[in-house]
């Protein structure tokens, strides 16, 4: 058994620990922030009998933990790492035949698998951290499971965490015993500062690194969202008087290896350090000198969403066991202080645990692993969360599409070249589909940004990152250009037959890279609507830059990246693409479109020319007007009103008359009010205006021949006798009828010329008596009657009197029954 000079709290749980994986093949082990888990425990174990020799293999959910924990251990050894323990991340390995322990990164791991099914050579694997649930560490640990199921019996898999739920874990992992370590924790005061919402951010947190320079010793870790608020927040401080001696440390993932190492490394003598992170200094790291931490609850985390296949950035609440470790950073080495911008109160509705990738991610590089690993249905492997069927639906299309998959879920050709790349398989995709026409050292340029952050810095200019990419001589930048040569070249092998770097596009044209962006995320080119800086992508979603940002009055974009709330987008990453490079894109449709636009009247035509489902152009087209289109405008119609039609006022009483019968008892009429011409507009309107285009073309002969469809000729006979349009007077005069009158039909006649008439007037067969506004000779009204004899014999004498002192010239006899109707007055001298 190994002795180490320094004594660490896990020390006492390694005993249980030796014990548990000589008994069996797996354990898991909870112990504290600061116990020493991850660099004493793998150290404490390659001396054991089982490894026969074997490695150990360590993940690490970041590159800066693995390096940081390689080194501890290999300087706890006196060697340097390479030795005894290595490294193995993205863009730097330091491996030799002596090795014994391998310090990787999660994703590096679901590579060495893939790779080696069997991992031969390996004696045991270790997930460190594995609380934090990443896609990565539950895919690793779900092949692992099954590799020791199906090939490796002997090899041991060891779960280590400060805060995870070592039962549930332990039950995944066949019952495997849970140890646990004490682990030591310096006290920690802590201080629930609060925080204005008003208030930004950085500026909350400038105040409260200030408050907590005067009050505390030694230097300071601060917890902040992301790289923007760090960068805001590093500039105000450096605005303000800090004192002498103390040092201002941004720690984020878009960093150069050696800025994070010095980021990490203790202050020197005499000074104090202000480490402004991001959660890479979570876990699995300690910043010697760190005795106070200033937490603002936040973090910022990738959010899937499978009905639109779009991955955004929120930022969210941290949970209470991320608040937890935070807090314990800051009595790693001594007591310390750790200030809380919220409220005390609020701590308990932080969610107990942060929500596992695997329930909030694109599983489309889960899914081709899978299938890459010979599992078409990832359900079928263990998993301490099993993954949503929506985001495996989702994924599932996706590499169909792509032609990663085939039509039963098996890898085809094309997936085995997208899994060789070790890219999401959008980003593998984009590179191989490039290769046709040279540019595939370009759209591997572009995968090497999008996937190591920060990258040619942080414009929102996909074009300008690649030309500042290109000119960046640091070693992170040199690294990432041979590993992206490499994808390229991988790439023209497998789709192209070997193609040389010429023949890939060493010089692409950085203009060009939105139309390769296309291939990889067609679903997000968007169009831009309104305001400068407003846009809509192809998905439906909105999404919008800065008014005054370089790329806020582009028509067209493609864009990489996005972050914010469903119903507030904000564009991080995106380049411009052009009408012709959008048309060189599978998806384009052309179509015109007929509809009725109602404040015309009218139909119009459009035609509209689509990338997808996204709009790229319309504008008016030809109108065909056949058949359909009479249609469309006879619907239009009617829902604007049958009263707009231009009726003219035979058709108008025509309508009224067939209305009266129908009304006094005659059902059998056709039915000939607005809302039964509405409701047939396109049987008797449709027919008789095909070729109109509108409601202005339409004539009172249309509305004529529409008619004669409804009421035969031989019908229109009978109506003139049931409901005549006209009465005919005594003297001749033919007298419209009102049939809309509020009495019933009605005439408007003069008194004399209804003289002789002994009978009151009628139609429908003389059920219904006329109402007769009896005139006077200037036409003014005298009397209203439904009984004309009863009229002569009654109150005509006293209408005699008065109308016969008003027009004495005009003949007013004593028995009007009898008498002869006229329309004239008598003659001068009678």
């Amino acid at each position: 058994m190994r002795v180490f000079d320094q004594p660490l709290p896990i020390d006492d749980a390694l005993p249980a620990l030796r014990q548990a994986l000589q008994a069996g093949s797996n354990a898991v082990l909870v112990a504290p922030p600061g116990a020493g888990k991850t660099t004493r425990v793998p150290l404490a174990l390659i001396d054991e009998a089982w490894t026969k020799g074997g490695k150990i293999i360590v993940l690490e959910p970041r590159r800066l933990a693995a390096r940081a924990a390689a080194a501890r251990m290999a300087a706890t050894l006196g060697e340097p790492v390479g030795a005894t323990v290595g490294l193995r991340v993205r863009l730097e390995s330091r491996i030799s035949a002596r090795t014994r322990i391998e310090v990787v990164t999660e994703g590096v791991f679901a590579r060495m698998i893939l790779d080696d099914p069997s991992l031969d050579g390996v004696a045991a694997v270790l997930f460190d951290e594995f609380h934090e649930r990443s896609l990565d560490a539950d895919q690793g640990l779900a092949f692992a499971l099954d590799a020791q199921a199906g090939l490796r019996e002997d090899l041991r898999i060891l779960p280590m965490s400060a805060t995870i739920d070592g039962a549930r874990v332990a039950a995944l992992l066949g019952d495997a015993p849970v140890i646990e370590s004490a682990g030591r924790a310096f006290p920690v005061a802590t201080h629930y500062l609060g925080r204005d919402p008003r208030q930004r951010l950085d500026d909350a947190v400038a105040d409260a690194v200030m408050r907590a320079l005067r009050a505390e010793t030694g230097s300071m870790l601060v917890f902040l969202p992301g790289q923007s608020e760090i960068t805001r927040t590093a500039r105000l401080l450096a605005e303000r008087n800090l004192g002498d001696g103390v040092d201002i440390a941004p720690l984020f993932g878009a960093m150069e290896a050696r800025d994070q190492d010095r980021a990490v490394a203790p202050a020197p003598p005499g000074r104090r350090k202000v480490v402004l992170s991001t959660s890479i200094a979570e876990t699995s790291l300690t910043i010697e000198g760190v005795r106070v931490v200033i937490d603002a609850g936040l973090a910022r985390v990738p959010r899937y969403e499978p009905d639109l296949g779009l991955t955004r950035l929120e930022t969210v609440r941290v949970s209470r066991a991320s608040a937890d470790q935070r807090r314990g950073r800051a009595g790693r080495t001594e007591p310390g202080a750790c200030y809380r911008l919220w409220e005390e109160a609020a701590t308990g509705a932080f969610e107990a645990f942060a929500k596992p990738e695997i329930l909030a991610a694109d599983l489309s590089p889960l899914l081709l692993d899978c299938a890459a690993w010979g599992v078409g249905d990832p359900l079928a492997l263990a998993w301490l969360d099993p993954p949503p069927a929506p985001a495996l639906k989702e994924a599932r299309t996706l590499l169909t599409a792509i032609e990663a998959l085939d039509g039963d879920g098996r890898l085809t050709d094309m997936g085995r070249h997208l899994s060789s790349l070790a890219l999401p398989p959008r980003l593998a995709r984009m590179i191989v589909a490039a290769v046709p026409a040279g540019e595939a050292m370009l759209a591997a340029e572009i995968a090497a940004i999008l996937s190591e952050r920060g990258l040619g810095g942080d414009s929102t200019d996909l074009v300008e990152r690649i030309e500042r990419f290109r000119r960046d001589r640091g070693g992170r930048a040199q690294d990432m250009r041979r590993l992206a040569g490499n994808w390229a070249r991988t790439a023209g092998k497998e789709a192209g037959g070997g193609k040389g770097s010429r023949d890939l596009g060493g010089d692409g044209d950085p203009a060009r890279a939105g139309a390769i962006l296309a291939l990889a995320y067609p679903d997000r080119v968007a169009v831009a609507r309104g305001q400068p800086g407003s846009f809509t992508m192809e998905n439906g979603r909105a999404a919008r830059l800065e008014p005054h940002d370089r790329l806020a009055r582009e028509p067209t974009l493609a864009i990489a990246e996005i972050a914010g709330s469903a119903g507030s987008s904000r564009i991080l990453l995106a380049a411009p693409i052009g009408a012709e490079e959008i048309a060189a894109l599978s998806g384009i449709s052309e179509s015109v479109s007929v509809g009725y636009d109602a404040a015309s009247a009218s139909l119009k035509a459009r035609a509209v020319r689509r990338y997808r489902r996204l709009v790229l152009q319309e504008g008016t087209a030809p109108l065909a007007l056949g058949a359909d289109a009479a249609a469309m405008l006879a619907r239009g119609l009617a829902q604007g009103g049958i009263g707009r039609l231009p009726w003219s006022k035979a058709q108008r009483q025509l309508r009224d008359r067939i209305a009266f019968l129908r009304a006094s008892g005659s059902p059998d009429w056709p039915d000939l009010s607005d809302r039964a011409l509405a409701e047939t507009a396109e049987t008797w309107l449709a027919p008789v205006i095909e070729g109109v285009r509108g409601l202005s073309g339409i004539t009172a002969e249309h509305l004529e021949n529409g008619l004669a469809g409804l009421l035969p000729w031989h019908e229109r006979r009978r109506l003139d006798v049931e409901a005549p349009p006209f009465f005919e007077a005594p003297t001749g005069s033919h007298l419209a009828i009102d049939y809309e009158a509020e009495g019933g039909p009605a005439i408007s006649v003069r008194v004399q010329e209804l003289f002789g008439l002994a009978n009151h007037p009628s139609i429908a067969g003389g059920r219904v008596p006329l109402t007769i506004n009896l005139l006077s000779p200037a036409h003014r009204p005298v009397q209203v009657t439904k009984d004309l004899p009863g009229f002569w014999r009654g109150s005509y004498a006293a209408v005699r009197v008065e109308m016969k002192g008003r027009y004495p010239r005009h003949p007013w006899p004593e028995d009007p029954a009898v008498a002869m109707p006229t329309t004239r007055a008598k003659p001068r001298g009678t």
